[in-house]
């Protein structure tokens, strides 16, 4: 029986490129998105076999029937959440909506998309994108953080739940730094995206596609790309009074090398 995988938004950047990884493992690819078009052309350019489906995440019921889709076509072993958006801002700046729509996608798509699988999947892998800003303050970006800290809390709770339950189902979260993708870029001339600027770089998205599919073959169920900037901003929210005084400056240094970027 075929091995069956789903990737949430993956019709371009990161998820296309999970999608292309786990086509080249000999899975069959479902690849969702909200933009048909985007994923019928993700699909297009596996090197193997795939499926295009529209999925708007938030809603529960549409999440089923790419699930059922799926195991019509073999075993679902893989189901990647990685479906999110980004608006920065302050957080007294952001609207009502843009609120809204972060935590509905970044937060709820992930639990439908979790809870989905679940109600289908015998054992396999659930693979969250989460971010770097789980760990700690992100300034202009604190509606954003606030949904990837939780779906790491809900990564860890999960995961826990399925070993107590007996269940060959691992639940794991790749937390990668700013990432070079569509939606990086579609704020990237705001100033309020600096913190997204402080790294050395943006991490490519093939990287970080090598990364999430390599946690398949991994007992880890955390991985921070990179390293080193995770235990940063972990310590940082472990002392607040540091961060107050630190993360200010950071901004700074971010705020230059954005504009040295445009």
């Amino acid at each position: 029986m075929v091995d069956v995988a789903v990737v949430t938004g993956a019709g371009r950047s990161l998820g296309a490129a999970i999608a292309d990884r786990l086509a080249r493992r000999g899975m069959h690819v479902v690849v969702t998105d909200k933009d048909e078009m985007a994923a019928l052309s993700t699909v297009d350019n596996l090197p193997g076999r795939g499926t295009a489906f529209r999925l708007e995440v938030t809603d529960p019921e549409a999440n089923r029937v790419v699930a059922r889709h799926a195991v019509g076509i073999g075993s679902l072993r893989v189901w990647v959440c990685n479906a999110g958006v980004l608006f920065t801002g302050g957080v007294d700046e952001i609207t009502d909506e843009e609120v809204r729509r972060q935590v509905e996608v970044n937060l709820l798509g992930v639990i439908y998309g979790c809870r989905t699988a679940l109600e289908v999947m015998r054992d396999g892998e659930l693979l969250c994108l989460a971010s770097l800003a789980a760990h700690g303050p992100v300034p202009g970006l604190a509606v954003y953080a606030a949904t990837k800290a939780a779906v790491l809390s809900f990564c860890h709770s999960v995961n826990v739940e399925m070993r107590s339950a007996g269940r060959d189902v691992r639940v794991r979260a790749l937390c990668p730094d700013a990432t070079d993708t569509a939606m990086v870029r579609q704020v990237a001339g705001s100033p309020s995206s600096a913190m997204l600027f402080t790294g050395t770089r943006l991490l490519r998205a093939g990287d970080v596609a090598d990364a999430a599919v390599g946690m398949l073959d991994s007992p880890r169920a955390v991985r921070t790309l990179p390293a080193w900037r995770g235990v940063l901003l972990r310590t940082s929210a472990l002392v607040p009074r540091l961060a107050e005084r630190a993360v200010p400056l950071l901004c700074k240094y971010g705020e230059r090398r954005r504009r040295q970027l445009q």
